[in-house]
C-alpha cells in the first residue's frame, strides 16, 4: 500500500470522517512533492491538494495519486477548504494538533462551522512513519552511503590548524557535493573540553587535542541519516581510552541484543548497564537512541521512558548511541544507524570504522 492508502485505511482507527495535513513533512510524505504553502484535505474517498499558483504547474507534474490538485485563486485558503469540506459533508476532521498553533485552530473553528475538529491526526501519522517502506529505506541507506563517504574523507582534512567550525563545514559541503539534498540537522563537531557537550556548537576556534567528536548525516530524497564518530587529535589517556572502549561496549552490545520484536526500553538498558557497570552511570544522560526518516527524530524512541509496550516492528529504523560525558573534560559518543528490515532481519546502513582512531 502506498502512504496514502495506508493513511486513509486508518482514519477509521481516529473515527474521523478526514484529515488535514498542514505541515510540510507530511505533506511531503504523502505526496512526495516538497512544497510550503498549501493544504492536504484527504478521506476514505478521495484526496486533495490545495496549494497556490506558485506551485500549481509543478504539483500537477510530480504528484498522481491525488484525485485533485487546487489553485485557491481568489478565495484564500480558508475559505476554499470550507468550501471543500462542506461539499463531502465531513463532520469529524482530524488535525495536525502537534504541529498546529493556537491562532490557526482557532481560525479553522471559525471557519468549518459545522463540523468538529478532533485531535489525533499528529499521533496517527507519527505512527505511520515509523514503519518503512522498501524505497524509503533504499533512499536512507543512500543517505548514509554518503554519510560514511564523509567520514572517510573528513579524516584526511582534520589538523590541528583548522577549526571545529571548519571540520562542519567541509563535512556539510562534502555531503552535498556527493548528491545530498541537504544536511539532515546541524552539524556537530566539537573538541577537547567541549566534546563533554552532547550537543555542542562548532566553535571558531583550531581543534583541541583530545577527543573530537562529530555528529552529522545527509538528507537524500527526503530522507535523513544520522552518525556519530569519536576520533583522537593526538594521543589520548588511559582514562580517554577507557571511556572509548566502554561506549564501543555498550554500543555493540546492544547493536547484538537489537531484533524485531524487542523492547524499547530493554534496548536502552542493554547499553545502559555496560555503562553503569564502568562507572559511569550518571555520565550517560541522554536515551539510547531513536527513530530516523523524513525527519531525523521520530519515532520509536530507545529510551528508559520509552512506553512499557513499545517494541522494535519491521520498517523501523533508530540510532544507536551511548555516550559518556565528563562535564569540562571530554565525551565520547558512538553512533549507528539499523533498521529492523522486511524481512524481519536487522541491517545496520553504517559502514564507518568505530576502532578508536588517533590523528
Amino acid at each position: 500500500m502506498t502512504h496514502l492508502q495506508r493513511l486513509k485505511a486508518a482514519l477509521g482507527t481516529i473515527q474521523a470522517d478526514g484529515i488535514l495535513v498542514s505541515s510540510e513533512i507530511n505533506q511531503r510524505y504523502l505526496t512526495d512533492f516538497h512544497f510550503s504553502d498549501g493544504y492536504l484535505l484527504i478521506t476514505e474517498d478521495d484526496a486533495i491538494l490545495l496549494t497556490d499558483s506558485r506551485y500549481i504547474e509543478a504539483a500537477k507534474a510530480s504528484v498522481k495519486e491525488f484525485d485533485s490538485i487546487t489553485a485557491t485563486a481568489q478565495k484564500g485558503m480558508k475559505q476554499t477548504l470550507a468550501e471543500l469540506i462542506a461539499e463531502r459533508r465531513i463532520t469529524r476532521l482530524a488535525m495536525e494538533d502537534e504541529s498546529l498553533s493556537c491562532a490557526s485552530y482557532r481560525t479553522f473553528c471559525d471557519a468549518f462551522a459545522g463540523c468538529e475538529l478532533i485531535f489525533g491526526g499528529s499521533r496517527l501519522l507519527t505512527e505511520l512513519r515509523s514503519i518503512k517502506t522498501a524505497e524509503e529505506l533504499d533512499r536512507m541507506a543512500r543517505a548514509q552511503a554518503i554519510t560514511d563517504a564523509a567520514f572517510s574523507h573528513i579524516l584526511a582534512f582534520i589538523s590541528p590548524n583548522v577549526t571545529e567550525q571548519e571540520v562542519a563545514l567541509e563535512l556539510e559541503y562534502f555531503m552535498r557535493r556527493k548528491g545530498a539534498e541537504a544536511c539532515a540537522f546541524s552539524t556537530i563537531a566539537v573538541s577537547g573540553s567541549a566534546s563533554s557537550l552532547p550537543h555542542g556548537v562548532p566553535r571558531n576556534k583550531l581543534l583541541e587535542r583530545g577527543f573530537l567528536t562529530m555528529d552529522f548525516g545527509a538528507r537524500v530524497d527526503g530522507y535523513c541519516s544520522d552518525m556519530t564518530r569519536t576520533v583522537a587529535i593526538g594521543k589520548v589517556s588511559e582514562e580517554m581510552k577507557t571511556v572509548y572502549n566502554t561506549v564501543l561496549r555498550a554500543q555493540m552490545a546492544a547493536l547484538e541484543f537489537i531484533a524485531e520484536g524487542v523492547f524499547c526500553k530493554e534496548a536502552d538498558a542493554t547499553a545502559r548497564s555496560i555503562i553503569k557497570e564502568a562507572g559511569y552511570g550518571k555520565n550517560f544522560g541522554h536515551s539510547l537512541g531513536h527513530g530516523v526518516g523524513m525527519l531525523v527524530h521520530e519515532a520509536p524512541r530507545l529510551a528508559p521512558t520509552a512506553p512499557a509496550d513499545s517494541r522494535l516492528v519491521r520498517g523501523n529504523v533508530v540510532t544507536v548511541e551511548p555516550g559518556i560525558y565528563l562535564e569540562g573534560r571530554f565525551g565520547c559518543r558512538i553512533e549507528d544507524m539499523v533498521a529492523i528490515d522486511l524481512d524481519g532481519s536487522v541491517r545496520n546502513f553504517t559502514k564507518s570504522p568505530k576502532e578508536l582512531i588517533e590523528l
